[in-house]
């Protein structure tokens, strides 16, 4: 599978504050200022990024581009982009590679799913790697592998066409549940260990690390390391170190406008309260998982009714909300993502799920936050059937009677409760 990183990176940290000039005083007098040119690549690193919020913004509606709050938006994912692309130029090393986080409730590019835990790690294509670690309960940890990035087309994203995935669940362990496996691109002589085989064009591995109970699965440990190349690893060199620096602004001017337009593609393509199919086989979708999605537009009375017959067998299926700029709602600290085990169908068979600015006091809700317009997105993985739910709206008041008898409610002090149990299970998942 093809998964070109949406995201890498760490945050850049108040450039402007380093940047102002001291006062003078008796006791601290001012530092003399720096040379010009101390650090190359420096400047040309800032100047790289003066514009990213403004090339984000070209890509939105006029009513869009001139939303205040919209605007500090933008913002945010232009620093979510240069955080991505700065974790990425400081840990990045084929030779010497390791899994550091992608994409997150803070790092926020590529609307993460809100079950999954994101790992990238660089590779160079034609070596040999070996992972080891434990191997943990979590339902879903694939492994995929990356390419180089396709020529793009105005207009249009292409992060490339699927390419392997490794299932980290299918090796065997020992009595500890220790795994151990090499990736290369062709099988060592005499081994007789778990092996997969590695693209010699693959670059880099994406790992997602798929969770529904949370709290109650043990999320797999991993190491990487290059076995055809010594173990030390050497002082960089001065231009290794210039090359990550300049590549910063380059991956996240890529990054940040990715895909921000597509809420409003939805609407123009008059997807608005309603679902479709969609193909994300060449922005990063994973092999094997059927995507759905579409805008929605809603005022704090309304309600839309999802519904859909629960296939007859699933390996893993969700339901989060994004932004208007296409930035997964926040799920730590609302509840705005449902996966199988927060969401049972009815009695019927029939998965079905509310999705409001008010909680209507039932438990499948999908809570807007704030966010009057946005987008819907569903998954179904590994699942016997992949179907798109039909969405009705209905007012707020109306929700109850329009849903089976007997569907449970939930008050606010169990709502309350669910929000802050959800939030410290999340927080207790490792980022890092």
């Amino acid at each position: 599978m093809r998964i070109r990183p949406l995201l890498k990176g760490a945050a850049l940290l108040a450039i402007g504050a380093a940047l102002a000039p001291l006062k003078a005083s008796a006791e601290a007098p001012a530092a003399p200022a720096a040379p010009s040119g101390t650090v190359p690549g420096w400047t040309e690193f800032l100047d790289g990024l003066r514009d990213l919020p403004d090339r984000v913004l070209a890509r939105l509606p006029e009513e869009q581009r001139s939303d205040p709050q919209i605007r500090q938006e933008v913002g945010r994912l232009a620093l979510s982009a240069v955080a991505a692309a700065t974790i990425d130029a400081l840990t990045a090393d084929p030779d010497h590679p390791a899994f550091t986080p992608q994409i997150n409730n803070y790092i926020t590019t590529g609307q993460p799913n809100a079950d999954t835990n994101y790992r990238t790690a660089k590779i160079a294509p034609g070596g040999t790697y070996r992972l080891r670690g434990k191997r943990g309960s979590m339902n879903m940890v694939r492994i995929a592998e990356g390419g180089p990035r396709p020529k793009q087309v105005e207009g249009q994203v292409n992060l490339g066409g699927m390419r392997p995935v490794h299932d980290l669940n299918a090796l065997k362990t020992d009595a500890e549940g220790r795994y151990d496996v090499i990736l290369s691109p062709s099988k060592p002589d005499g081994y007789t260990g778990d092996w997969w085989p590695l693209d010699p064009t693959t670059n880099m591995l994406l790992v997602r690390m798929v969770g529904s109970e949370w709290g109650k699965e043990v999320e797999p440990t991993l190491s990487i390391e290059r076995l055809d190349v010594p173990a030390p690893r050497p002082r960089p060199s001065a231009a290794v170190l210039e090359e990550k620096l300049r590549s910063i602004p380059a991956s996240a001017t890529f990054i940040a406008p990715l895909l921000v337009d597509r809420v409003a593609k939805l609407r123009t393509d008059g997807f608005v309260n309603k679902l479709r199919g969609a193909d994300l086989s060449q922005l990063g979708g994973l092999k094997g998982q059927f995507y759905y999605e579409g805008a929605y537009n809603l005022k704090d009375d309304e309600a839309l009714i999802l519904e859909a017959p629960l296939p007859e067998t699933c390996g893993y299926r969700s339901l989060i909300l994004t932004n208007d700029i296409y930035e997964t709602t926040d799920w730590y600290n609302n509840h705005s993502s449902l996966n199988a085990a927060q969401a049972p169908a009815d009695k019927d068979g029939i998965l079905r799920v509310v999705v409001s600015a008010k909680d209507p006091g039932v438990p499948n809700w999908l809570d807007t936050s704030g966010y009057p317009t946005g987008a819907i997105q569903g998954r179904w993985t590994d699942c016997s059937s992949q179907p798109v739910p039909t969405v009705r709206k209905v007012a707020l008041a109306d929700v109850k009677k329009s849903l089976p008898k007997d569907t449970p409610t939930i008050t606010p002090a169990e709502r309350d409760q669910q929000t802050r149990d959800r939030r410290a299970a999340l927080q207790q998942r490792p980022l890092w």
